[in-house]
């Protein structure tokens, strides 16, 4: 851009140097979530959206009324279900860990009365008690959503922190809320415990997720589609295309294949199938029912390994279209 000022310092002097020659100022943000101790080794864990652009991590426990904070380092992050690992760089060796146990999120139901701990707009330690409103969420923050969602109070700074049942035992890991005003409206997610526990376990001994990998693209079975296509009501998942050089291309599978059960678990909808797939060991073989232009097949096939890149990534949560055909009254649609 051109230089206005010229060769005139007193413009200088009084307005100040071009804006494309100032230096811009640096600044260090600061912000604060919630964890808990896993294992008294020092494991804690927390949302990836927590620590994700963090360069240092320092932990201030309840209850230590020093105020002394604590070194942490990322043993693993997964941001697919905004999870992550930390491990406490040095403790005292009389420091005492208080460790928070896992229960088994599948066995709650709506109703069932919860406890929420965290940090909260950074005002420490804050507990909150409601009732489980509902399970199996998609808030379409990825390609595994299936949040417990709950009317314990839940805002800014809760992120990372436990959701408790009543027998003190963790079931969920406060991650989101749905607000237009920024607050708690009554409306919260948790990620279940029944999902991260396997998460977690694979950040502890790998560093990173391995996860199941079939290979297709897939799209919503509609009425319209399960009505041409000889199904009794919607419901499966409709391939849309196949990897090549996948576990689905090796075993046979075709786009038009409606996937009905995969190793045992029916697939109720479309976004049921790549969380139970990512799920499954890998380079376990499985049975796999599809419906093939009206005909009931089981495919055999062995699960790979997804490569969790950004075009993978992209795959799961946007599958294409597919075009379908059907024969009626001697016309071909």
């Amino acid at each position: 851009p051109k230089d206005f000022f010229g060769d005139d310092d007193l413009f200088r002097r009084f307005f100040g140097q071009p804006q494309e020659q100032q230096q811009p100022r640096e600044r260090t943000v600061q912000a604060a979530g919630t964890g808990f101790v896993i294992d008294d080794s020092g494991l804690i864990l927390t949302n990836n959206h927590v620590v994700a652009e963090a360069t240092t991590i320092e932990i201030d426990f309840f209850g230590d009324e020093d105020g002394v904070f604590y070194e942490a380092k990322i043993l693993g992050r997964d941001p697919l279900t905004d999870s992550a690992l930390l491990e406490l760089v040095e403790l005292p060796d009389d420091f005492q860990l208080a460790v928070a146990n896992f229960g088994d999120s599948s066995q709650m139901a709506p109703g069932d009365w919860v406890m929420a701990i965290g940090n909260p707009f950074g005002l420490g330690s804050t507990v909150t008690a409601g009732i489980l409103s509902a399970r199996g969420r998609n808030i379409n923050a990825g390609p595994y959503d299936d949040f417990l969602q709950t009317d314990a109070s839940i805002n800014r700074g809760n992120s990372g922190g436990p959701l408790f049942n009543m027998d003190g035992q963790v079931i969920g890991v406060n991650t989101a809320i749905y607000s237009p005003t920024g607050g708690s409206v009554g409306i919260g997610f948790a990620l279940p415990s029944a999902q991260v526990e396997p998460v977690i376990s694979q950040l502890r001994e790998y560093g990173r997720t391995r996860r199941g990998w079939l290979g297709v693209r897939i799209q919503s079975v509609t009425d319209e589609i399960a009505e041409n296509l000889g199904l009794d009501e919607a419901r499966g998942a409709l391939v849309a295309d196949v990897t090549p050089n996948s576990p689905a291309q090796d075993s046979g599978f075709l786009p038009g294949d409606i996937i009905l059960s995969f190793d045992g678990q029916d697939v109720p909808k479309m976004r049921d199938l790549p969380r139970i797939v990512a799920a499954t060991t890998i380079g376990k073989p499985v049975d796999v029912i599809v419906l093939r232009k009206g005909e009931t097949l089981t495919m055999a096939v062995t699960i790979g390994e997804l490569d969790e890149t950004p075009a993978v990534v992209a795959a799961i949560s946007e599958p294409e279209s597919v075009n379908t055909e059907t024969t009626s009254l001697g016309m071909t649609f």
